[in-house]
């Protein structure tokens, strides 16, 4: 899979292709139906499929502070996007020069002389341009004269609900991590770099791997009990390390997903995880730069303030203890 960002980066032989536009937040069942709808529309037109999406979204472009939680960041996001086979994702700033685009302008810059277009699957209610005048019937009627046809996304429900992005959120939010589950068709997780903390946990004897984010919000906040994998990452793809007899290699821990203070008094999402028996850095267990996948199993407690480090090593020592007895 190829990331373009910005049209001036399209290839100049690019030959056409069949195209999706969505945020593909957390890339769930729902998306994953679109994504198979273009991959089979690609296999018939023989042409690439390409997903467009816009940074940063449109809602965090006109109401930041109101914007959600992203499931994914967009590392996470293009890893999951190249596990379905998309031939190219099309990266777009959202900025004041495209939100003032007109609805026609959209589809001659963008579809037409950029993608040159010839299939687009979007959902019924998309709505684009500039205060959002053009809809579906305007692609349609569009795409008759100008040799392009647009396909309704399909719709993927579970219990006789919408499957969504939105719908995500609020099951990790209520602590429904199996529903959330079923509706991502895979564990909730996080992923990212190990950075240098506080090392505060060092102090009370239960050092912790601080996970960079590279997020502006949480969709979720408490301690957990996870699973923790080593990550490569190569042309977007995310791969698990493997050990010398070729399986997986998987740690068990806890986790605390949660806001911490910066230097300027903002707070910080934040991401700490204690690995059960790892080796201390003495001992070679050295993890700074690499790459970690944390896998959310079940909920401990919320976070909390404690008055002191002999309160916080003893509610730690408790969270591990109630993390063993879960995997156990």
């Amino acid at each position: 899979m190829r990331l373009i960002r910005g049209l001036h980066n399209i290839p100049s032989d690019f030959s056409g292709c069949v195209a999706t536009i969505g945020n593909f937040d957390g890339v769930h069942l729902g998306h994953q139906k679109i994504l198979q709808q273009l991959k089979k529309q690609g296999e018939e037109h023989q042409l690439s499929t390409v997903v467009m999406m816009f940074e940063p979204q449109p809602r965090e472009f006109f109401a930041p502070d109101q914007a959600p939680a992203r499931l994914a960041n967009m590392s996470e996001k293009l890893q999951d996007l190249a596990g379905f086979g998309v031939d190219y994702v099309l990266c777009l700033p959202f900025n004041q020069k495209l939100r003032s685009m007109s609805a026609d302008q959209f589809i001659q810059t963008i579809l037409l002389d950029g993608l040159k277009i010839r299939h687009l699957i979007v959902g019924d209610d998309f709505r684009f341009g500039c205060d959002r005048t053009g809809d579906y019937q305007l692609l349609q009627q569009v795409g008759r004269s100008s040799g392009f046809s647009v396909e309704d996304t399909q719709t993927f429900e579970y219990k006789a609900e919408r499957v969504s992005s939105t719908r995500v959120r609020e099951c990790l939010h209520a602590n429904d991590l199996k529903t959330a589950e079923i509706l991502l068709g895979r564990p909730y997780r996080m992923s990212g770099r190990i950075g240098y903390g506080r090392q505060l946990g060092r102090t009370i004897g239960s050092p912790t791997a601080n996970v960079i984010l590279q997020r502006n919000k949480l969709p979720m906040t408490g301690v957990y009990a996870v699973r923790v994998f080593e990550i490569t990452v190569s042309a977007c793809y995310e791969s698990p390390v493997l050990d010398e007899t070729g399986e997986i290699i998987e740690w068990q821990g806890v986790a605390n997903v949660g806001v911490k203070p910066t230097v300027a008094g903002i707070p910080e999402p934040s991401l700490e995880v204690h690995i059960f028996d790892f080796p201390s850095l003495e001992e070679g267990g050295n993890l700074y730069g690499k790459r970690l996948s944390i896998e959310f199993c079940q909920k401990i407690r919320e976070e909390q303030k404690f008055e002191g480090l002999e309160a916080l090593k003893a509610a730690i020592e408790n969270d591990m203890k109630t993390a063993r007895e879960f995997f156990s």
